[in-house]
């Protein structure tokens, strides 16, 4: 049997043998499958919660909870830096990069679920002209398989969290969507911290035919009732969106859902917003929460204004207005929660909606993955503010290519994709 022809079948196999297995039981699987067609040492690397670090993933389950890496063998770690490894560049990239300056040999592979960066695979493999292709069809068969069996696995969640999360936490991270999405039209990406901490800021999209929904919602105080309040207003949105209410019946339903559960007690500010994915027409309305921004042009901002209205779960007034903007093609649409500009550093000065901003448009230019562009804004938050945050920091994110789609070797750059068409070195 021909190379190819092994590499084609070890995917069938690895797909029909996945059925009955756990989580636990994958790496072993894909290990024995893949040597049978000439890789004889494949490993899975997962990216943790803030994406800092890269775990090994075995047979044996994750190191004892939050103790000292387990050394496997020396030259499988148990966990490798994001910054300043090759492991960890193959990750920020979204590029297939040799484990060593001789190449050859051995290969990290970024692990992506659609756009959603998981990890990524160290193989070795021989260089040959079809490499390039064979690695992203495991890399992407690992990943799909990855997801369909972390929802049910707490090796996966002990694995990927470097520390205790409090109950609030728990509950909006299993609500959340995935934090990066991408249609030949549109890319989207989120990030969220304190990750372990978080309480009152959650956020969602959703597609239908050409309309992207999109919401924020940032609940009063950060303890479990924060998280309650947030969940609920999430849930509420979601399921009047989806009975095709409109935006302003849907932000009354979310105000009568807190307003009846917590008898005007608790309360959230939040922006709803359709984006129409042909013409770029954008229609948002806010209930008490910070205004979106466009960075245009990658190199101006520009504040969107609506009409003030109260937060959701008040029952004061006035209501929520609906008002309309137009982006222009290549726009990028910035959703936040006021823990990203009005929180205070020690020395008592905020990050800033021009700081916000303004990291955003400096590395406009360098070319890197959209998601690895605010995975490196929230380090950059959370060094401004010394590592420790008092309110939750969270910033969707969607850039509009136009009317046109994109080209997929477009696509693929900025959501981080490793692309088939080009051989794995620098």
């Amino acid at each position: 049997m021909s190379t190819s022809a092994a590499r084609e079948e070890l995917l069938g196999d690895l797909l029909a043998a996945s059925h009955l297995i756990t989580l636990e039981q994958l790496p072993g699987l894909v290990a024995r499958h893949a040597a049978r067609a000439g890789w004889p040492d494949v490993l899975i690397y997962l990216a943790d919660l803030q994406q800092q670090m890269l775990h090994l993933l075995t047979e044996r389950g994750p190191r004892a909870m939050y103790g000292p890496a387990r050394q496997v063998r020396a030259d499988r770690p148990a966990e490798l830096r994001v910054e300043g490894t090759v492991a960890g560049r193959a990750f920020q990239l979204g590029t297939i990069v040799p484990a060593n300056a001789a190449g050859g040999g051995q290969w990290w592979v970024p692990l992506v679920n659609g756009t959603e960066r998981m990890g990524v695979l160290r193989v070795e493999a021989p260089t040959d002209p079809a490499l390039p292709r064979d690695l992203r069809n495991l890399a992407s068969l690992v990943a799909l398989l990855l997801v369909s069996k972390r929802g049910t696995s707490d090796t996966y969640s002990r694995l990927v969290r470097r520390r205790d999360m409090n109950v609030a936490a728990e509950m909006e991270w299993r609500l959340m969507p995935p934090r990066t999405f991408a249609t030949d039209r549109v890319l989207i990406s989120a990030v969220m911290e304190p990750a372990y901490e978080v309480s009152g800021d959650v956020f969602d999209y959703g597609i239908t035919g050409d309309t992207v929904h999109l919401a924020i919602f940032d609940a009063m105080g950060h303890d479990t009732a924060a998280g309650l309040t947030a969940n609920l207003a999430l849930a509420a949105c979601r399921n009047h969106r989806r009975q095709r209410s409109g935006m302003l019946r849907t932000a009354a339903a979310v105000e009568h859902a807190l307003a009846t559960q917590f008898d005007n007690s608790r309360y959230a500010t939040g922006i709803l917003a359709d984006l129409n994915l042909t013409s770029g027409a954008l229609r948002w309305t806010s209930c008490g929460h910070p205004a979106p921004v466009i960075i245009r042009g990658g190199r101006t901002a520009l504040s969107l204004y609506c009409p003030p209205s109260t937060p959701l779960g008040t029952d004061l007034e006035p209501s929520p207005s609906l008002c309309h903007d137009q982006l222009e093609p290549g726009d990028r649409l910035l959703l936040y929660t006021d823990g990203i500009t009005e929180a205070r550093n020690p020395e008592g000065q905020e990050f800033g909606l021009d700081r916000f901003t303004d990291f955003l448009i400096r590395r406009h230019s360098d070319g890197l993955p959209l998601p690895e562009t605010l995975r490196r804004l929230i380090r950059r938050h959370l060094d401004y503010h010394h590592g420790r945050l008092d309110d939750d920091a969270t910033v969707l994110l969607v850039e509009w290519h136009g009317p046109t789609p994109y080209h997929r070797d477009q696509v693929e750059a900025l959501a981080g994709l490793p692309s088939p068409s080009h051989h794995p070195i620098d």
